[in-house]
C-alpha cells in the first residue's frame, strides 16, 4: 500500500499562485509515476500533470502548460504542483496519485492508470 497526503489548497484570486504538495509513504518501491488530477462536480477526473518517479520526465495537460510546474523532491518522497496565473476555471478538487505503470505506456494521462490516490485538496480561484 502507498499512502498519499496532499496539502496546500485554498482560495486565491485570479492571476495568483498556489503550491500543492503530496507526500508519499509506504510501499513505494514499485511506483513509477506521480500525477496530479482535478475534478469538479459532475465531471470526470481530469489529468493535470505527471512526473516520472525520478523526476526526470514531466507531462502536462494543454490547459495548464506554461502555468503549472510539477516537481519532485526524491529525498522527501514528495511531489509539488506550482500553480501560477490561476484562472477561475482551475477551481476544482486536486488529487495526487501514484501509478505503477511506466510513463512510456502513456497511462499517466488517465485516472485509470493510477493505483493509489490522495484524499484531495480544494483549490478555489475567484474572479
Amino acid at each position: 500500500q502507498v499512502q498519499l497526503v496532499e496539502s496546500g489548497g485554498g482560495l486565491v484570486q485570479a492571476g495568483g499562485s498556489l503550491r500543492l504538495s503530496c507526500a508519499a509513504s509506504g510501499r513505494t518501491f514499485s511506483s513509477r509515476v506521480m500525477g496530479w488530477f482535478r475534478q469538479v462536480p459532475g465531471k470526470e477526473r481530469e489529468f493535470v500533470a505527471a512526473t516520472s518517479w525520478s523526476g526526470g520526465s514531466t507531462y502536462y495537460a494543454d490547459s495548464v502548460k506554461g502555468r503549472f510546474t510539477i516537481s519532485r523532491d526524491n529525498a522527501k518522497n514528495t511531489v509539488y504542483l506550482q500553480m501560477s496565473s490561476l484562472k477561475p476555471e482551475d477551481t476544482a478538487v486536486y488529487y495526487c496519485a501514484v501509478s505503477q505503470l511506466p510513463a512510456s505506456t502513456g497511462a499517466y494521462s488517465t485516472h485509470r492508470g493510477y493505483n493509489y490516490w490522495g484524499q484531495g485538496t480544494q483549490v478555489t480561484v475567484s474572479s
